[in-house]
């Protein structure tokens, strides 16, 4: 999509040398595209390229426990996990780290950002073993986690998905962000101290049996209805724009 506005306003550039009537149709066909918010979104997606690498960050902040790219979690709650996870580290060497961004590219799983992510900032098996990325999204409500092999002999994979997908994600679709991830790091931290698990929220089960979100045949079919609607003001405008080009010929 953001390839398509590229396109569509390099048109519309070249536009005047054509008509000033294809001018002024080609910004109107932006501004109607953009009502329709189908290009304003993926304008703000976050690339994994846009992400510093560990060092870097360090440098910055001081710290690599909370990287809050969003600005939506509070100073409180920053503390609190970046000292739940030094202290978690000094008593099983495993680190933690939470990462909040406000969205990545509508078309790219959430699993898959975090998994990139991980790969930069920990390139080999050995570097990963005993690191947990914690990724949240917040304008798109998405969550997800990447552990280590180290990691994963203590934390199941059934626990780990279960934490960003029901502990995590059911705060954030209700934009309860600082909630989100300070359950989800309570809920990893008993985990990897070698407590029970607490499991998922009481309200995530109920809310299971009758959720009104959307589900990800639903999410597809709405990205298909986008499409749709693209085709259609194409369809509009085309014309329009042809019958004006005629009408500006000597």
């Amino acid at each position: 999509m953001k390839n398509l506005l590229q396109r569509l306003w390099c048109f519309v550039q070249a536009l005047p040398k054509i008509s000033q009537g294809l001018q002024r149709l080609g910004f109107g066909a932006i501004a109607l595209l953009i009502s329709f918010n189908l290009l304003m979104v993926p304008a703000f997606a976050l690339q994994v390229s846009d992400i510093p690498d560990l060092a870097e960050i360090k440098t910055l902040t001081d710290q690599t426990w909370v990287i809050d790219d969003s600005e939506v979690l509070s100073a409180l709650t920053k503390s609190t996990i970046a000292n739940k996870a030094v202290k978690l580290a000094e008593q099983t060497g495993i680190e933690v780290h939470v990462v909040a961004i406000q969205r990545i590219d509508l078309g790219q799983p959430a699993s898959e950002f975090a998994a990139e992510l991980f790969d930069k900032w920990f390139p080999t098996e050995a570097e990963k073993a005993n690191q947990v990325l914690l990724l949240l999204a917040t304008e798109d409500h998405r969550t997800a986690i990447q552990t280590g092999s180290k990691v994963k002999e203590v934390l199941p994979e059934s626990i780990a998905t279960s934490i960003a997908d029901e502990t995590m994600l059911y705060p954030a679709r209700k934009a309860n962000y600082n909630q989100a991830v300070n359950e989800g790091m309570s809920r990893l931290e008993a985990v990897l101290k070698g407590n029970p698990d607490p499991g998922a929220p009481l309200l995530v089960v109920e809310e299971s049996e009758t959720s009104n979100y959307a589900t990800k045949e639903e999410t597809e079919a709405s990205s298909s209805n986008v499409v749709v609607i693209l085709l259609l003001i194409l369809a509009t405008l085309l014309p329009m724009a042809t019958y004006y080009w005629l009408q500006g010929k000597p």
